[in-house]
């Protein structure tokens, strides 16, 4: 698999998870995949993916600010999608 074809496939991967039947959710995660993903680091992108890992709920609190992740990593990108949409 070529270099573009493994970034395609990952790109579509991140799209699918960014789905997550939740109106909020969704509006949020797609949007700062179209947006916002492609200008954070390596190592925030895979920081991004660890936090689609969490529940759906939980993500939301964090998102609305409603709570905070004590993974400090996770808090900044969180931070980074919140500011798309709130700057």
């Amino acid at each position: 698999m070529s270099a573009d074809a493994a970034e395609n496939s990952r790109y579509a991967r991140l799209q699918w998870q960014c789905r997550r039947g939740m109106l909020e959710l969704d509006l949020f995660l797609q949007g700062f995949l179209e947006k916002g993903y492609a200008k954070l680091s390596t190592d925030e992108q895979q920081t991004f993916e660890r936090m689609l890992e969490t529940a759906d709920q939980q993500l939301l609190e964090y998102l609305m600010g409603r709570e905070q992740p004590e993974d400090k990593d996770i808090a900044d990108v969180i931070n980074k999608v919140r500011a798309l949409f709130t700057d």
